[in-house]
């Protein structure tokens, strides 16, 4: 179950139901629920991304999987899982699950490097004319990307 513990009622549902498992000795786990991504770090993540195939030629697909999950963040993404034959398969989980706190990590790691390594400025958030600007350009180049 999850419980909000900023809401004074579900602090209360919390508290009985905790007890209850405790009364009961049940086996338990208790974890900090972390928030996913935000709508607005999804936006301009897929931004700079576009801008980034743009420039490089490469499709959307590509610089996602290749540059940014593998070459800037692998140890964010690379999981690895046991099938169902029994072998340990490695693979790359999704954007959608990281959190506010890791999706920053990874969209600075990949501004870095694609300056560093690639020539290619990405602009922060706050550069609102550049992000205006590279918005026309992905749209103009849409059939490449």
């Amino acid at each position: 179950m999850i419980f909000n513990l900023n809401n004074p009622y579900e602090v209360d549902k919390y508290k009985e139901y905790v007890n209850k498992l405790f009364k009961e000795r049940a086996v338990v786990e208790v974890k900090k629920r972390l928030p996913n991504r935000s709508l607005s770090q999804n936006a301009y993540l897929h931004l700079i991304l576009s801008w980034f195939a743009c420039e490089t030629g490469y499709s959307l697909e590509e610089v996602k999987l290749d540059y940014f999950k593998k070459t800037c963040n692998r140890d964010l993404f690379e999981r690895k899982k046991v099938n169902k034959k029994g072998y340990e398969i490695t693979y790359m989980r999704s954007s959608s699950d990281l959190t506010t706190g890791e999706m920053t990590t990874a969209i600075e790691r990949f501004r870095n490097y694609s300056s560093a390594q690639a020539g290619i400025y990405l602009p922060a958030p706050n550069e609102n004319q550049f992000l205006i600007h590279i918005q026309q350009e992905i749209q103009r180049n849409q059939e490449f990307i």
